[in-house]
């Protein structure tokens, strides 16, 4: 299948019809330009993918509260992430 771009405005049209696969695409269009507050919004709507965008970058700046503030939305890997970040070291001793 060829690689078709589309507009912002049909993808959100099919996203408000409930299509996941647009919301997806739109997280991807927010991440690319760096739209954290599209990415957020996106989140709010459902959007999984939006949910992972957030928490790769979360994780590269290393921001342990955003990871929380994602997991507590429902976005199971940015728990995971924040439990790896807060797990001791291997090997270390817990006192």
């Amino acid at each position: 299948m060829a690689n078709m771009t589309f507009d912002r405005d049909t993808l959100r049209a099919l996203a408000d019809e409930g299509n996941q696969t647009a919301l997806d695409r739109l997280a991807d269009l927010a991440d690319a330009r760096g739209d954290l507050d599209e990415l957020n919004e996106l989140l709010d709507e459902g959007s999984c993918r939006a949910g992972h965008l957030l928490t790769r970058r979360a994780v590269k700046v290393g921001d342990l509260l955003e990871l929380q503030r994602l997991s507590d939305a429902g976005c199971d890997e940015a728990g995971s992430e924040l439990g790896r970040l807060l797990a001791p070291p291997a090997g270390a001793d817990e006192d």
